[in-house]
C-alpha cells in the first residue's frame, strides 16, 4: 500500500508527532551549501523556534555531491541530515537531477536540449538535459541509486523529492534523442504506419508516411505542422518526463522500498505541459508548488489551483512543496504580500487538502538569480516582520493538527477538466487565436463562488456521476467513451452545462462531422454550421443584457430545446444563444460566447434552480468570503476564507473556532481565515 492512502503523506521523526498522531508539516526548501557551516546551527534554531519540522534538501545539488564524474562529497551532507535528525525535523531528500553539473555536459553535450528551430541550449541556468537522453538517464540514475544506497536507512529520512518541477523549462525538446523516442512511442501508440496516416489525416498537404523512421518532432516548419502530430507530440512530452519520474522513483523502490517518492507538480497558471491528471498514480503522495499570478482574482486562482491539485490528488491529503512568503523575483513586477496574505495563501492551500504548507526557500539566498525571491528567513534576518509573520503561521498550523489526514469535502457541483481539450483547443489555425482553456474554467468557478456554490474540479477520466451539476466549459476533445459517459450521466439526472468549441474533434483531432457541437449536438439539441469567433475590440449582446467576446455562433434548435437567452442586435440578432434541453431526467445547457462575470452568475444563478444544489453561504457573505469543508476522524471542518480587505461578522457559521474566531468575537479580520469544526 502506498503512504498516499494512509493519515501520513511521508514517514516521520516520532518526536515531532502530534499526541494523536496528526499534524499539519511546516517547512521549506533548505539550501544550507549556500552558507557557511556556522549559520545551519543558526538555521536548526530558527527552524524549532517557527515549528519546522521538514525541508526539502539537495534538490540542486549534484555539482556538490558528484564534482566530477569519480569523485564524490557526501561529507557536509551527511553532516546536514544528522543535525535534522537531532533536531527531529525531517528530510524531504531530492535526488539531485534537476541540474545537471559542469563536467557532465562538458564532457556531454549531447545531453542539452534542443528548440524547434534547432538551438541547442546551453548550460548556465537550471533543467539543461534531454528527459530522452540515453547518456543523462545513465548518469541520473547513478547519483540516484548512490544516494538511496547512502542515506535510505537514516532516521531523518522522511521522503524522496525525484528531480524538482519536472518540465518546468525543457518540456519540449525536438533533438534527435527526442526523435527517435517520439517514433518509439507512437509506434506503440498506432502500431502501424497505416493507422499513424488515418490518424493524422496525412493525405493532407501530402504529409504520408511509409515507414515510422520518417516521422520528426514537430519542429519549425514552412506553415503549420499537422494539428494531430502537435497533439501527440504534446501527449508524448509530456509522457517522457513522466517516464523519467518512474526511472528514478523504480530505483528508489528497489533500494528503499518503504520510504515514499514524490516530485513536485506545478498546478497553477498556465503551466499545461505536463499531464498532472495521467502522472498522479505514479507518486506516493501528490505534492504540488504555486505561486500567486499576477492576474485579476489572484487569490481565488490560488483556491482554483488548490481544488485542482486536490482533484489530481483524487481527494487524499496533500503536499504543499512551494509557495513564497512574500514577493518572487520572476514577475515582471515584483510587490510583497499585505498583512494577512502570509497565512491566508497558506491556509487557502489547507482548506483544499493540503497537509504540509511549504516554501521556497527557508533563507533568502545572499547570490544567484533567485536572491530576491522572498524566503521565511530574509535578507533583514530574524528581527523582521516577515519571520515573525512566519512564526505565527506556525503557532497556527500546530492549532489545525486535528484537520490532518482529513480529505476536502466533495462539493455539488464539478468543473470539468481535461488535459488533452486544453492542448488541443490551443493549437494554432483555429477560428480564433485567442481562446485560452483554462481562464474558461476559473471564470465559470469563480461565478460559482461568489453566488455561494462550491464547487470541485473534476478531471474528465474521473467519476463525475454524482454531482448534481457538471459544467464542462470548452470541452473541445470528445472521444466516444466520454461522450456516451456524459450521455448516461445526463440521462440519469445529471445537470451538464458545456459551451462553444465544445465535442468538437475525437482524440485525434479529427472533426465530429455533421454540425457542432459535434459529439454533443444531439445530447444539447443544438446545431452549429459556421463558428462566428469575434475581433478583440468586439462584443455581442444577449437579451438579458450579457455581454460576450471571443466567439459567438448561429444556433439551430431541434424540437423540444428550450431557448434561454437570445442575442440581440448584430447579424445574429434573434438568434438562440444559450439553450436548455431535458434529456431523460437530467439536462444539458449550451452556451454559445464566452459571457461576462455579470451574465454567467445570472444564467448559473437560473440553472442551478434547476437541480438540488444548495447555496452553503449565507447572503450577507456572497461574494465576500469563500467556504471549504474537509471531513475526517478529526471531525468535520469549515474553512471560512475572507477575500475582502474588511471584517466580516461571520457568526452564523457557527462551529467551535479553532483559529480565526473565539468565544469573544465572531470577527473575521480582513483577508482572514477561520476554522470552524462543525461536529
Amino acid at each position: 500500500m502506498t503512504q498516499s492512502t494512509s493519515t501520513w503523506l511521508y514517514r516521520h521523526p516520532a518526536s515531532k508527532l502530534s499526541a494523536d498522531g496528526r499534524r499539519i508539516s511546516f517547512g521549506a526548501d533548505y539550501n544550507p551549501e549556500q552558507w557557511p557551516r556556522e549559520v545551519w546551527d543558526e538555521d536548526i534554531r530558527l527552524m524549532k523556534q517557527a515549528n519546522v519540522d521538514v525541508v526539502s534538501i539537495a534538490i540542486f545539488s549534484w555539482a556538490r555531491l558528484q564534482p566530477a564524474e569519480d569523485r564524490w562529497d557526501f561529507d557536509w551532507l551527511d553532516e546536514l541530515m544528522d543535525l535534522l535528525a537531532e533536531a527531529g525535523i525531517g528530510a524531504d531528500l531530492a535526488t539531485a537531477t534537476a541540474s545537471p553539473p559542469a563536467w557532465l555536459v562538458t564532457e556531454h553535450p549531447e545531453v542539452l536540449p534542443v528548440t524547434e528551430n534547432g538551438t541547442v541550449l546551453s548550460p548556465g541556468g537550471r533543467q539543461h538535459w534531454r528527459p530522452t537522453s540515453p547518456v543523462f538517464r545513465k548518469h541520473a540514475l547513478t547519483l540516484v541509486r548512490t544516494l538511496a544506497e547512502r542515506y535510505g536507512d537514516h532516521p531523518a529520512l522522511v521522503a524522496w523529492h525525484v528531480n524538482n518541477e519536472l518540465g518546468c523549462h525543457n518540456l519540449y525538446d525536438y533533438s534527435d534523442d527526442a526523435a527517435r523516442a517520439f517514433r518509439s512511442w507512437l509506434q506503440r501508440r498506432y502500431g502501424s504506419v497505416d493507422r499513424l496516416n488515418r490518424s493524422w489525416s496525412t493525405d493532407f498537404w501530402s504529409q504520408r508516411y511509409e515507414d515510422f523512421e520518417q516521422v520528426l518532432p514537430p519542429r519549425t516548419a514552412a506553415s503549420f505542422p499537422n494539428p494531430a502530430q502537435q497533439l501527440d507530440f504534446h501527449r508524448f512530452s509530456s509522457d517522457a518526463l513522466k517516464q523519467h519520474f518512474i526511472a528514478e522513483r523504480d530505483v528508489l523502490r528497489s533500494v528503499t522500498p518503504e520510504v515514499p517518492v514524490t516530485t513536485n507538480f506545478m498546478v497553477m497558471g498556465e503551466n499545461k505541459g505536463m499531464n498532472y491528471a495521467d502522472w498522479a498514480g505514479e507518486l506516493d503522495f501528490v505534492a504540488n508548488d504555486h505561486y500567486r499570478q499576477p492576474v485579476a482574482n489572484s487569490q481565488e486562482e490560488l483556491s482554483f489551483s488548490a481544488a485542482t491539485t486536490s482533484s489530481v490528488a483524487q481527494g487524499r491529503p496533500w503536499f504543499l512543496m512551494e509557495h513564497s512568503t512574500s514577493a518572487v523575483n520572476w514577475q515582471p513586477i515584483n510587490r510583497p504580500k499585505r498583512s494577512g496574505e502570509l497565512q491566508r495563501d497558506s491556509l487557502a492551500h489547507v482548506a483544499h487538502g493540503a497537509d504540509a504548507v511549504c516554501y521556497f526557500q527557508w533563507r533568502q539566498s545572499a547570490g544567484g538569480a533567485e536572491k530576491y525571491h522572498s524566503a521565511m528567513v530574509p535578507h533583514a534576518g530574524e528581527d523582521s516582520r516577515l519571520y515573525r509573520s512566519v512564526m505565527e503561521l506556525g503557532e497556527t498550523l500546530r492549532r489545525l493538527d486535528p484537520v490532518a489526514g482529513s480529505r476536502r469535502q466533495p462539493a455539488q457541483v464539478a468543473v470539468l477538466m481535461d488535459w488533452e481539450s486544453w492542448w488541443a483547443s490551443e493549437l494554432d489555425s483555429h477560428p480564433t487565436e485567442d481562446l485560452r482553456y483554462r481562464p474558461e474554467l476559473f471564470a465559470w468557478w469563480l461565478a460559482l463562488l461568489d453566488l455561494g456554490v462550491r464547487a470541485d474540479v473534476v478531471q474528465s477520466h474521473q467519476d463525475f456521476s454524482d454531482y448534481e451539476m457538471v459544467i464542462a466549459p470548452v470541452l473541445h476533445v470528445v472521444p466516444t467513451p466520454l461522450k456516451e459517459r456524459l450521455e448516461h450521466y445526463v440521462d440519469s439526472g445529471g445537470h451538464l452545462v458545456t459551451t462553444f468549441f465544445s465535442g468538437t474533434v475525437d482524440e485525434d483531432d479529427r472533426v465530429w462531422l455533421g454540425g457542432y457541437p459535434g459529439a454533443l449536438r444531439e445530447l444539447l439539441g443544438v446545431r452549429v454550421e459556421e463558428f462566428a469567433p469575434l475581433y478583440r475590440d468586439e462584443s455581442v449582446m444577449l437579451d438579458d443584457g450579457s455581454v460576450g467576446q471571443l466567439w459567438s455562433e448561429p444556433i439551430d434548435c431541434v424540437d423540444g430545446t428550450e431557448v434561454l437567452r437570445r442575442y440581440r442586435g448584430g447579424e445574429l440578432d434573434g438568434r438562440a444563444a444559450i439553450t436548455r434541453r431535458e434529456h431523460g431526467s437530467g439536462s444539458a445547457t449550451y452556451v454559445s460566447t464566452k459571457l461576462d462575470h455579470a451574465g454567467l452568475s445570472a444564467i448559473l444563478s437560473e440553472l442551478v434552480r434547476y437541480t438540488g444544489v444548495a447555496i452553503e453561504t449565507p447572503a450577507s457573505l456572497l461574494g465576500r468570503v469563500e467556504i471549504t469543508r474537509r471531513t475526517g476522524e478529526g471531525g468535520d471542518f469549515l474553512f471560512v476564507i475572507n477575500r475582502t480587505d474588511e471584517a466580516l461578522d461571520i457568526s452564523e457559521f457557527g462551529g467551535e473556532a479553532l483559529i480565526g474566531a473565539n468565544q469573544d468575537s465572531t470577527i473575521l479580520d480582513p483577508r482572514g481565515v477561520a476554522v470552524l469544526r462543525v461536529s
